[in-house]
C-alpha cells in the first residue's frame, strides 16, 4: 500500500496532525519577503542583491575572516561567492588581505564604506525587529531566538549559536557621521 494511500486513510485528527504548516510556511515566507524588503531596496541603490548583503554582514561582523570560514557560513559554491566578493571588492565595500601565517590565505576585512552600508542595512532590519518584539511583549526576544534556533538543523545549532552570538568589534557597530 502507498503513503499516499495510507495517509487518506488516517482518523480526521491524526490526518490533521500529518498534514502540512501552510498557515506557518506563509507567515514565514511574508515574514521573510518584508524582513529582506528595506535591505533589498537600499541593496538595489548599489546594484547589490542579497547575496552581497549576506558576504557584507558577516565580513563587518567578524572582520579577518577567511574565503573558506565564509563560504562554511554560508553553504555556497567558491563560484557563487567569486563574483559577488569581487564586486563588493571592486566597489571599495570589502577588502581581500593575505595571511600574516600563511600568505595564501585571504581575510576578508570591511572597508569604512563597507561597514557604513553593513550597518545601514542591519538598522533597517533592526527596526522591524524592535517593532515586532514590542509588540509581542517582555519575554518575546528570548522565545524568538529559542524558535528560530529550533529551526536550524539539531546538529548545527551549537556552530551557529556561536557564529550568532560572537561580538562584533565596536568600529562596526558604531553609527557613522
Amino acid at each position: 500500500m502507498s503513503t499516499a494511500h495510507t495517509a487518506t486513510k488516517l482518523p480526521p485528527a491524526e490526518a490533521e496532525r500529518h498534514s502540512p504548516h501552510y498557515e506557518l510556511i506563509e507567515l514565514l515566507f511574508f515574514a521573510y519577503r518584508d524582513f529582506v524588503g528595506g535591505a533589498d531596496q537600499l541593496l538595489e541603490a548599489y546594484r547589490f542583491g542579497r547575496a552581497h548583503h549576506r558576504v557584507l554582514h558577516f565580513v563587518s561582523r567578524r572582520p579577518g575572516l577567511t574565503v573558506a570560514e565564509l563560504l562554511d557560513i554560508l553553504r555556497i559554491t567558491k563560484q557563487s561567492l567569486a563574483r559577488v566578493l569581487r564586486e563588493l571588492v571592486d566597489g571599495g565595500f570589502v577588502e581581500a588581505r593575505h595571511g600574516v601565517v600563511d600568505r595564501r590565505q585571504r581575510l576578508l576585512h570591511p572597508t569604512d564604506k563597507g561597514r557604513r552600508l553593513a550597518l545601514q542595512l542591519a538598522q533597517l532590519q533592526s527596526a522591524r525587529f524592535e517593532r515586532a518584539l514590542a509588540e509581542l511583549g517582555p519575554e518575546a526576544r528570548e522565545r524568538a531566538v529559542q524558535f528560530l534556533t529550533a529551526m536550524i538543523e539539531p546538529e548545527e545549532r551549537e556552530r551557529v549559536g556561536a557564529i550568532a552570538r560572537r561580538e562584533a568589534p565596536r568600529r562596526a557597530l558604531r553609527a557613522e557621521a
